[in-house]
């Protein structure tokens, strides 16, 4: 299986609904109509590109998450269809340049669509988080490659959602105190 996935849930937020946890390797791109760095149109869910926007080869369109790289949280919505062909070698979510570059410490260039300054990375080794799904047609589980044609197909076996309880979080009125009292000793 090319990502891993589990209904479990991890640091999530006090009640959340988790409907998918996994892992997956993350490329990144960006759309925008322009025909420029191999742009193929406008996303399919009809919203424009935008910071957040990511592709799918297989779940619901408007599905909602985040994604959790080297301690950063990046929220995303699948609003479009891909990666295509690297999907069948396990690259399972295509992010938007703009939340790739933030996650890897690089910068959107809008000259070439890409990102620089982030040491040459476009892969990267994400844990998704799988808030909410869309309504429409797409696998509600594990992702599947483009080419299984799972994009297409009503799912009618989800995973199971759980609900993520986690600690309260500490006031920050509490932890100054602790962190003033723990340097004076």
């Amino acid at each position: 299986m090319a990502g891993t996935a589990s209904a479990a849930a991890a640091d999530s937020g006090e009640g959340e609904q988790v409907m998918l946890k996994g892992a997956t390797t993350a490329s990144y791109y960006w759309d925008d109509a322009s025909g420029r760095a191999g742009d193929t149109g406008l996303p399919a869910s009809g919203k424009p590109m935008q910071k957040g926007l990511a592709a799918s080869p297989s779940w619901p369109l408007m599905t909602e998450g985040y994604v959790l790289y080297k301690g950063k949280k990046a929220p995303f919505f699948v609003g479009d269809r891909g990666p295509g062909l690297p999907s069948n070698r396990g690259i399972m979510l295509d992010l938007d340049a703009k939340t790739f570059a933030d996650l890897t410490g690089g910068e959107f260039n809008a000259d070439t669509l890409g990102v620089d300054g982030n040491g040459g990375k476009g892969h990267i080794k994400v844990t998704y988080v799988v808030t909410k799904w869309g309504k429409g047609v797409g696998t509600k589980n594990h992702p599947e490659p483009f080419a299984s044609g799972a994009w297409a197909v009503k799912d009618k076996n989800p995973a199971t959602p759980v609900t993520v309880k986690t600690e309260p979080a500490v006031p920050a009125k509490d932890l100054v105190a602790t962190v003033l009292r723990t340097a004076t000793r």
